[in-house]
C-alpha cells in the first residue's frame, strides 16, 4: 500500500510503498477514505510538535474510512462499518491500523471528507469554548486567524453557542469566508486589532491561533473577567503573558490541548465528536474544505498550509 512517511527526522516526507499492516489485540484496520491535514503535521516534520512519533512513521492525524479487518478482542465494530478516528498518525495512507476504542461511528449522511475535516478543528473549538472557556450566550468572542482550519470552526461554533463573534483575518477574501460562517464583525489584519475590538465593546473570550503580537493586542482588548485561549502559534512567536495584567483585570488564561484529553479523559473527546457528527448530520455545521487532493499530492496539500493559502481544511483522499 502507499503511505506518506517520515523515514528520518529532519528529512522530507515521501510517498512509500509498504506492507499493509495487520490489526493486533484491540485494533482495527481501516480502508482510509479521507484524512484531514493540520498545522501540527508541519511541526511533526520539523520534530517540534509535542507528540511527534519516533521516525519512521506515517503522517496524518485524523481519518475517516471503512473498517477493513478487526483484531482479537474487538466486538463492537465489524468490517464494513463507517467510522472516524482521531489517530495522531497513520492517516496519510491507503490503510491504517488504529486502536478500536478511538473509533467513532459515522452517521450515513456525514461524508468521509466532512468527518476527516471535523475532528481536530471542530473538536478543538467545541471543547475549548464549551468545556474550558464556558462561553455564554451574548458574550463577545474574538477569533484570530478566523479563516484558518481551526479559527473558522470557532466562528461557527461560537455563533451556535449564542456569542457575538468578532473575526480577525488577513484580506477581504478570508474575511468573507468568516462572515459566511457566522461572524458578526470583521477586522482585517492590517487594522489595529486592539483599537477595533475596544470600539466594539471589548472581548469576553479570546480564541487565538496566531500568538505573537496578535495575542498581545487581543490580550489588551479583553474585558475584565475575560478568558483567553492560546490555541496555537501560527505566527511563530509564543507570547509571554504579564501576570500583573491578569491580576488587575481579573483575567484567566486557559490552557487547552485536545490531544491531552485522549490520555486522561478520552470520553470527553468521544462525546464531543458524537455531538459534532450529529450536528453535521442535522445540517447545523458544515466544514469548509478548500482543497481535496489525492494521496500523491499530500506534500502539495501541506504546502498550502505553509503558505497560508488555504481557507478552512485541506483533505487528502487516499
Amino acid at each position: 500500500m502507499l503511505a506518506y512517511r517520515i523515514l528520518s527526522q529532519g528529512e522530507a516526507a515521501q510517498i512509500c510503498d509498504i506492507d499493509k499492516p495487520d490489526p493486533q489485540e484491540g485494533q482495527i484496520r481501516v480502508a482510509i477514505k479521507a484524512c484531514g491535514l493540520n498545522f501540527a503535521d508541519l511541526l511533526m516534520q520539523k520534530g517540534t510538535y509535542q507528540d511527534t512519533p519516533s521516525a519512521p512513521f506515517t503522517q496524518g492525524m485524523e481519518i475517516a474510512g471503512v473498517v477493513d479487518a478487526i483484531g482479537p478482542g474487538v466486538s463492537h465494530l465489524n468490517p464494513g462499518d463507517r467510522i472516524a478516528v482521531y489517530s495522531g498518525q497513520g492517516g496519510l495512507a491507503e490503510f491504517g491500523v488504529f486502536d478500536a476504542d478511538r473509533a467513532i461511528p459515522l452517521p450515513d449522511s456525514v461524508s468521509f471528507e466532512d468527518a476527516a475535516a471535523i475532528q481536530i478543528a471542530y473538536g478543538t473549538s467545541h471543547l475549548a469554548l464549551d468545556h474550558r472557556a464556558r462561553l455564554q450566550p451574548g458574550e463577545a468572542l474574538l477569533v484570530t486567524g478566523a479563516a484558518g482550519g481551526v479559527g473558522l470552526t470557532a466562528v461557527e461554533i461560537g455563533k451556535l453557542m449564542g456569542a457575538t463573534v468578532i473575526a480577525h483575518a488577513r484580506g477581504a477574501d478570508k474575511l468573507t469566508v468568516a462572515q459566511a460562517a457566522g461572524a458578526d464583525h470583521l477586522i482585517d489584519a492590517s487594522e489595529d486589532l486592539r483599537t477595533r475590538v475596544k470600539e466594539l465593546g471589548g472581548a469576553d473570550v479570546v480564541y487565538d491561533a496566531i500568538g505573537g503580537d496578535v495575542f498581545k493586542a487581543a490580550f489588551r482588548a479583553t474585558n475584565p473577567e475575560g478568558r483567553l485561549l492560546p490555541i496555537g502559534f501560527a505566527g511563530g512567536d509564543v507570547p509571554q503573558i504579564p501576570a500583573n495584567h491578569l491580576l488587575v483585570k481579573n483575567l484567566t488564561v486557559i490552557g487547552f490541548y485536545i490531544g491531552g484529553y485522549l490520555t486522561f479523559r478520552p470520553q470527553i473527546v468521544r462525546d464531543s465528536f458524537d455531538t459534532l457528527f450529529r450536528w453535521c448530520a442535522e445540517g447545523r455545521i458544515k466544514p469548509h474544505i478548500s482543497h481535496v487532493l489525492p494521496l500523491t499530492d499530500a506534500e502539495k496539500g501541506l504546502q498550502l498550509l505553509r503558505d497560508r493559502s488555504a481557507t478552512g481544511k485541506v483533505v487528502i483522499t487516499p
